[in-house]
């Protein structure tokens, strides 16, 4: 019995095959380069791409369980639907799919209404799926960290509803217990949905007033100018995905990533532990500067 995980070199991915390694699992890894993988010994790697059906079928032959991440790339959702039509064709039904928190309420974003899309589409194929719906990722501050320490200014326009952002160690985390949960029931397991919180809400003001202390220093929130967030990220990404990227922040000023009752707790009871937090995690890659 194997669990074959896809994104496995990505931020998420790398942290679900190393929890699955603690948990005893036989995992088999998705990359386009084995050789710069760099996994335990114990993990198998195959090369394969999502868009390559035939490296998509040998890689299935064989697998129980399915973990699948795509990527924000232009042919996200045809790699997703492929990757699942080629899974079901090989005997693979359970499945951990990595969605967003509010895909069917960003409807105007174009990598969370594909997820959305492959949502519905895992309901209509009647697999047995848990979906994790992550908010935004702590770790994305990484790329922001320059910025707030260099210039003083807190970057990200993420308004005043507040975000619920998530380390994705967390993610990982929680992504190999349900796959090992699956993996090992001896009976199907029903659809089910997860969002993946952190334990604090953040405004654009509580984050800079976290960055703030944690400096020792007033660290700015200079506000919500989302077209000057756009304009800043297409010097380093391709345009389509800066104004996806900016199409995202105008969503999180209108309704921000607000968890359900008791996403948290629920979280808390499968982790056994605290969830970590937003302050710990700027404390942490601050230290490491």
């Amino acid at each position: 019995m194997t669990i074959l995980v896809t994104g496995a070199t990505g931020t998420v991915g790398r942290n679900v095959v190393e929890q699955l390694v603690k948990r005893g699992a036989d995992v088999r890894a998705l990359v386009r380069d084995p050789a710069k993988a760099n996994f335990p010994a114990d993990v198998t790697t195959v090369k394969g791409d999502l868009l390559d059906v035939d490296s998509l079928r040998s890689a299935f032959t064989g697998v129980s369980t399915l973990f699948l991440l795509n990527a924000v790339v232009p042919d996200e959702f045809t790699q997703a639907l492929i990757a699942l039509n080629l899974a079901r064709e090989a005997g693979v039904e359970r499945l951990v799919y990595v969605s967003v928190i509010h895909s069917d309420v960003y409807v105007n974003v174009p990598h969370f209404a594909g997820k959305f899309g492959v949502e519905r589409m895992i309901e209509q194929m009647g697999l047995e799926a848990t979906v994790l719906r992550p908010a935004y990722f702590m770790n994305n501050e990484l790329t922001i960290k320059d910025v707030v320490t260099g210039y003083g200014i807190y970057p990200m326009p993420i308004g005043s509803k507040g975000l619920a952002m998530i380390d994705a160690r967390d993610i990982g985390e929680i992504a190999a217990i349900e796959l090992v949960r699956r993996e090992t029931s001896a009976t199907p397991l029903p659809l089910d949905r997860i969002n993946l919180v952190g334990p604090d809400t953040l405004t654009g003001a509580k984050a800079a007033a976290i960055w703030s202390e944690v400096l020792g220093r007033t660290i700015a929130y200079p506000g919500d100018d989302t077209a000057g967030f756009e304009k800043n990220l297409r010097q380093f990404m391709p345009s389509w995905m800066a104004f996806d990227m900016r199409l995202m922040s105008e969503r999180f000023l209108k309704d921000g990533m607000i968890p359900e009752a008791g996403d948290v707790e629920r979280l808390t009871a499968l982790l056994g532990r605290p969830l970590r937090s937003y302050r710990d995690f700027v404390a942490e890659i601050t230290a490491a500067a």
